[in-house]
């Protein structure tokens, strides 16, 4: 394993016993472009002197939903690096869907270790971001030497097709179910309202209540007057 030569950003840690500070998204690192796997991603990164740490978003997120996480791992002495998946942000965005298969996306988490000099990294998933890493332990074992996941486990492949499985568990309206059944449905709507469809996603304070039947997702994309409060 070599040893990184790029500057660290302005995040450092603390002095021991000292308190973090309330974040400040100012303090969020600012990205550089990594070329990996043939493509670009966006990339944030903090600390520069310790073991490293590669934090994996999930959907609908992006890099900064680490945000919160970022200072305290910089404070325990990790380096830092946070990516957005092909797709997602500044990352290259191709259009064929088989670039978006599980080995592409773990081969870019290989290739972006590489970039760094690191023989091997602890990978921390959440969500869609838990899937890619499960998926890196099994293809690129060595390459992985802690593995923390949030919010999907393990899923290992059975004889009935995930499709069916999640069609008799969660219904068709399952979103997942929805794109694969009805290919071209969403994708239009979305296409038409992706602006609103945005907006509508990302809201706070919103009143708990049971799911409304139908497809939520494309619900969203047309509410014109959606729950909650706006984040911006």
């Amino acid at each position: 394993m070599t040893s990184p030569t790029r500057p660290a950003t302005h995040l450092v840690a603390p002095a021991p016993g000292t308190a973090l500070p309330t974040f400040d998204p100012a303090d969020f690192p600012q990205p550089t472009l990594v070329p990996v796997n043939g493509v670009e991603l966006e990339v944030f990164e903090a600390g520069r002197h310790g073991r490293p740490v590669v934090l994996c978003h999930g959907w609908p997120e992006h890099a900064f939903s680490w945000r919160h996480q970022v200072p305290a791992l910089v404070a325990a002495g990790y380096h830092v690096i946070v990516p957005n998946q092909r797709g997602y942000g500044n990352s290259s965005r191709p259009t064929k869907v088989t670039d978006y298969d599980i080995e592409h996306l773990t081969a870019d988490l290989v290739a972006l270790l590489d970039h760094y000099g690191y023989e091997d990294a602890t990978f921390v998933g959440h969500d869609w971001g838990a899937f890619v890493v499960w998926g890196l332990t099994l293809l690129h074992p060595h390459r992985v030497n802690t593995v923390i996941n949030l919010s999907l486990p393990y899923q290992e492949r059975g004889e009935t097709p995930w499709i069916e499985l999640m069609e008799s568990v969660l219904g068709g309206d399952f979103y997942f179910v929805h794109f694969n059944r009805q290919p071209g449905v969403a994708d239009a709507v979305f296409d038409e309202n992706t602006s609103r469809f945005l907006r509508n996603l990302y809201r706070k304070d919103m009143p708990a209540s049971e799911p409304a039947p139908g497809m939520a997702l494309i619900d969203l994309a047309r509410a014109e007057a959606p729950r909650g409060a706006s984040l911006s």
